[in-house]
């Protein structure tokens, strides 16, 4: 097992609900480290940005639409095998299909509005954390 850190974005369904707060503590409750954390509002230019690696599927636009629709909350998780545990603690991207008790099944809404992000991969995370947070944002 490794240390690994990753990042988790609060979309704008969850944050309009004011969810941001549960999911921080289902996190830290599953053993996670937080070490970094900002609340902000993505433009349409920023969430294309962002989510590129996505630009040549049907969803592009709506997402990046609905990520610059209000504001996010990012965080960096740190722990070991963030990456992967994190994204199980997340759940399906689809809520219907997600475990019992994961984030998406608890808050997420619809396959678009599904509560949360998080990075796929160590190589997505190398690439999502800078694109929130400077080396000194993030508390070792």
């Amino acid at each position: 097992m490794s240390v690994e850190r990753t990042l988790m974005l609060v979309k704008p369904d969850a944050v309009r609900r004011n969810l941001e707060g549960k999911i921080i503590a289902h996190v830290q409750e599953k053993g996670f480290k937080l070490v970094a954390l900002k609340k902000l509002k993505l433009t349409k230019e920023q969430a294309q940005q962002f989510y590129i690696v996505h630009k040549d599927r049907p969803f592009y636009d709506e997402l990046c639409e609905f990520m610059s629709s209000g504001p996010i909350v990012a965080m960096v998780w740190e722990g070991e095998n963030a990456i992967s545990r994190i994204r199980e603690i997340m759940g399906a991207t689809n809520p219907e299909e997600a475990e019992e008790g994961t984030l998406r099944k608890l808050y997420g809404t619809n396959v678009g509005e599904n509560a949360v992000h998080g990075s796929d991969s160590p190589e997505s995370a190398k690439v999502e954390i800078p694109f929130f947070f400077s080396r000194l944002e993030i508390v070792e």
